[in-house]
Protein backbone atom coordinates (compact mmCIF):
# COMPACT_ATOMS: atom_id res chain seq x y z
CA UNK A 1 0.00 0.00 0.00
CA UNK A 2 1.24 3.46 -0.86
CA UNK A 3 1.71 5.30 2.44
CA UNK A 4 0.27 8.42 0.82
CA UNK A 5 -2.95 6.61 -0.07
CA UNK A 6 -5.31 7.46 2.76
CA UNK A 7 -7.68 4.57 2.15
CA UNK A 8 -6.99 1.79 4.60
CA UNK A 9 -8.17 -1.73 5.30
CA UNK A 10 -8.95 -1.88 9.00
CA UNK A 11 -9.46 -5.11 10.91
CA UNK A 12 -11.74 -4.63 13.90
CA UNK A 13 -11.40 -7.56 16.30
CA UNK A 14 -14.38 -7.23 18.61
CA UNK A 15 -16.86 -9.72 20.07
CA UNK A 16 -19.35 -7.18 21.44
CA UNK A 17 -22.01 -6.53 18.74
CA UNK A 18 -22.85 -3.16 20.30
CA UNK A 19 -19.23 -1.97 20.04
CA UNK A 20 -19.00 -3.27 16.48
CA UNK A 21 -22.14 -1.34 15.58
CA UNK A 22 -20.86 1.86 17.25
CA UNK A 23 -17.57 1.60 15.41
CA UNK A 24 -19.21 1.02 12.04
CA UNK A 25 -21.63 3.90 12.66
CA UNK A 26 -18.73 6.21 13.58
CA UNK A 27 -16.96 5.43 10.32
CA UNK A 28 -20.17 5.87 8.33
CA UNK A 29 -21.00 9.14 10.08
CA UNK A 30 -17.55 10.52 9.36
CA UNK A 31 -17.81 9.31 5.75
CA UNK A 32 -14.45 7.58 5.87
CA UNK A 33 -13.66 5.63 2.74
CA UNK A 34 -11.81 2.95 4.66
CA UNK A 35 -12.80 -0.67 4.41
CA UNK A 36 -13.59 -2.24 7.75
CA UNK A 37 -13.38 -5.98 8.24
CA UNK A 38 -14.76 -7.47 11.44
CA UNK A 39 -13.54 -10.54 13.28
CA UNK A 40 -15.78 -11.62 16.15
CA UNK A 41 -13.16 -13.60 18.05
CA UNK A 42 -9.41 -14.14 18.21
CA UNK A 43 -9.44 -17.29 16.12
CA UNK A 44 -11.25 -15.51 13.28
CA UNK A 45 -8.79 -12.60 13.57
CA UNK A 46 -5.82 -14.95 13.15
CA UNK A 47 -7.50 -16.65 10.19
CA UNK A 48 -7.99 -13.21 8.60
CA UNK A 49 -4.44 -12.06 9.35
CA UNK A 50 -2.87 -15.25 7.98
CA UNK A 51 -5.33 -15.34 5.06
CA UNK A 52 -6.63 -18.77 5.91
CA UNK A 53 -9.98 -19.90 4.43
CA UNK A 54 -12.43 -18.30 4.09
CA UNK A 55 -10.23 -15.15 4.14
CA UNK A 56 -7.58 -16.18 1.62
CA UNK A 57 -8.67 -13.45 -0.82
CA UNK A 58 -8.91 -10.67 1.78
CA UNK A 59 -6.26 -7.93 1.94
CA UNK A 60 -3.82 -7.69 4.80
CA UNK A 61 -5.11 -5.01 7.14
CA UNK A 62 -3.26 -1.70 7.34
CA UNK A 63 -4.43 -1.25 10.94
CA UNK A 64 -5.80 -3.63 13.58
CA UNK A 65 -8.19 -2.47 16.31
CA UNK A 66 -7.99 -5.25 18.89
CA UNK A 67 -10.11 -5.96 21.95
CA UNK A 68 -8.31 -7.91 24.69
CA UNK A 69 -11.22 -9.94 26.02
CA UNK A 70 -12.14 -12.25 23.18
CA UNK A 71 -13.58 -15.76 22.94
CA UNK A 72 -11.65 -18.72 21.50
CA UNK A 73 -8.25 -16.99 21.33
CA UNK A 74 -7.72 -14.01 23.63
CA UNK A 75 -6.58 -10.61 22.46
CA UNK A 76 -3.21 -10.89 24.21
CA UNK A 77 -2.46 -14.10 22.35
CA UNK A 78 -3.55 -12.55 19.05
CA UNK A 79 -1.28 -9.58 19.77
CA UNK A 80 1.66 -11.82 20.62
CA UNK A 81 1.24 -13.90 17.46
CA UNK A 82 0.76 -10.80 15.31
CA UNK A 83 3.81 -8.99 16.68
CA UNK A 84 6.15 -12.00 16.46
CA UNK A 85 5.31 -12.89 12.86
CA UNK A 86 7.83 -11.34 10.42
CA UNK A 87 5.15 -10.56 7.81
CA UNK A 88 2.60 -9.08 10.22
CA UNK A 89 4.54 -7.39 13.01
CA UNK A 90 4.69 -4.00 11.28
CA UNK A 91 0.90 -3.67 11.16
CA UNK A 92 -0.07 -0.88 13.56
CA UNK A 93 -2.12 -2.51 16.29
CA UNK A 94 -4.33 -0.48 18.59
CA UNK A 95 -5.63 -2.23 21.68
CA UNK A 96 -9.18 -0.91 22.11
CA UNK A 97 -10.59 -2.45 25.24
CA UNK A 98 -12.70 -1.80 28.33
CA UNK A 99 -9.88 -2.64 30.74
CA UNK A 100 -7.99 0.20 32.36
CA UNK A 101 -5.93 -2.16 34.53
CA UNK A 102 -2.25 -1.20 34.64
CA UNK A 103 -1.30 -4.85 34.16
CA UNK A 104 -3.26 -4.97 30.87
CA UNK A 105 -1.72 -1.72 29.65
CA UNK A 106 1.79 -2.90 30.52
CA UNK A 107 1.35 -6.40 29.08
CA UNK A 108 -0.05 -4.95 25.83
CA UNK A 109 2.91 -2.62 25.38
CA UNK A 110 5.30 -5.44 26.33
CA UNK A 111 3.71 -7.40 23.47
CA UNK A 112 4.43 -4.40 21.18
CA UNK A 113 0.98 -2.88 20.87
CA UNK A 114 1.32 0.46 19.10
CA UNK A 115 -1.34 2.10 21.23
CA UNK A 116 -3.64 1.28 24.14
CA UNK A 117 -7.05 2.95 24.33
CA UNK A 118 -9.69 2.37 27.00
CA UNK A 119 -13.21 2.28 25.55
CA UNK A 120 -15.42 4.99 27.03
CA UNK A 121 -18.72 3.83 28.48
CA UNK A 122 -20.90 6.46 26.81
CA UNK A 123 -21.75 5.85 23.14
CA UNK A 124 -20.95 9.40 22.00
CA UNK A 125 -17.56 9.34 23.73
CA UNK A 126 -16.85 5.90 22.26
CA UNK A 127 -17.60 7.23 18.77
CA UNK A 128 -15.28 10.21 19.32
CA UNK A 129 -12.45 7.98 20.52
CA UNK A 130 -12.80 5.64 17.53
CA UNK A 131 -12.75 8.62 15.17
CA UNK A 132 -9.64 10.09 16.82
CA UNK A 133 -7.83 6.76 16.64
CA UNK A 134 -8.80 6.33 12.99
CA UNK A 135 -7.81 9.87 12.08
CA UNK A 136 -4.41 9.55 13.71
CA UNK A 137 -3.54 6.18 12.14
CA UNK A 138 -4.86 7.03 8.67
CA UNK A 139 -4.22 10.77 8.31
CA UNK A 140 -1.34 11.62 10.65
CA UNK A 141 0.89 8.59 11.13
CA UNK A 142 2.87 7.09 8.27
CA UNK A 143 1.99 3.43 7.98
CA UNK A 144 4.44 0.84 6.75
CA UNK A 145 3.73 -0.99 3.48
CA UNK A 146 2.20 -4.36 4.37
CA UNK A 147 2.72 -7.22 1.96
Amino acid sequence: MDIYNKTADILLVEDNPGDVELTLEAFEKAQFAHRIHVAGDGEEALDFLFRRPPFQDKPRPDIVLLDLNLPKVGGREVLEILKTDPKLKAIPTVVLTSSSAESDVLSSYNLYANCYVVKPVMAEEYTNVVLQVEKFWTDVASRPPIG
